[in-house]
């Protein structure tokens, strides 16, 4: 992983040359508290719909589109499955979807999150990448396996992913519900299994466990077929100098995971 104040750039072993991409932080743009970058200087909020002023919004935009090839191909972002080729949405449609894949040289997919697991996928050939914003809800429906299906159909060859900042396995308290969930999408005992070890329950607070959505990510993904899995070691609510959190703050902040082809 590369860093600077501003940006995540991931590293993974083995990715073809002509992949871009990126992670936003909260540092490094111009919004105001409650959007700020934490440390009493502007933030790099992108997300139009949390109540910042829109001229913040649209210069931190301005700000993230010099890193990159192209505008982000945005998403109406819906906690669903849905999937998007971006070869098929018509210029300056903002699909609802919770992924995008592309086999364009310069169409950027671009995910938008503050606790949800944004993951980004490209094929080792180097011709397909994909975006995919799985928050639990998401995850436990499949927006994973679909994104997978989708850059399959799209002719991705042997696929890798990156799992970017996400809630952390210590932070992520959910109850018995979300729980089950996961577990009634358990194929067989050995599915039971992992997604039960994803789940610890907290001491002194029954029916309440702290949940590990980059396990239950990885294995959907290695399960999906998908063996190179990369990332997953940030924790946007415990890192407040550097990420946004719904779960930490209520009213913040969106930063982004963006990839693709050069």
């Amino acid at each position: 992983m590369t860093t600077n104040q501003q940006w995540l750039v991931p590293h993974w072993p083995g990715m073809p040359a002509n992949v871009g991409l990126l992670s936003t932080t909260r540092r490094g743009g111009v919004s105001p508290a409650p959007y700020d970058d934490g440390m009493g200087q502007g933030g790099l909020n992108l997300g139009t719909h949390v109540g910042d002023q829109p001229h913040n919004v649209a210069r931190n935009r301005f700000i993230l589109r010099e890193q990159l090839p192209d505008d982000p191909s945005w998403l109406a972002q819906v906690h669903g499955t849905a999937v998007v080729n971006l070869g098929k949405v018509a210029p300056q449609q903002v699909p609802e979807a919770d992924a995008s894949v592309t086999t364009i040289r310069g169409k950027v997919c671009a995910v938008m999150t503050a606790d949800c697991l944004p993951v980004l996928f490209c094929d080792v050939q180097g011709n397909t990448v994909a975006a995919a914003h799985a928050g639990w809800r998401g995850l436990a429906s499949g927006v994973l396996e679909n994104t997978v299906e989708a850059m399959r159909a799209a002719g991705a060859g042997e696929l890798m992913a990156w799992m970017g900042p996400a809630i952390g396995a210590y932070q992520f308290e959910v109850g018995n519900d979300v729980r089950k969930v996961f577990l009634q999408g358990a194929l067989d005992e050995s599915s039971a299994r992992h997604v039960t070890a994803a789940f610890t329950a907290i001491e002194h607070k029954p029916g309440k466990f702290l949940a590990d959505i980059y396990a239950l990510a990885r294995f959907r993904l290695l399960r999906a077929g998908v063996q190179e899995v990369h990332g997953g070691e940030y924790c946007t609510v415990a890192n407040s100098a550097r990420f946004y959190s719904f779960r930490r703050d209520g009213v913040t902040g969106r930063q982004a995971s963006l990839i693709w082809l050069k």
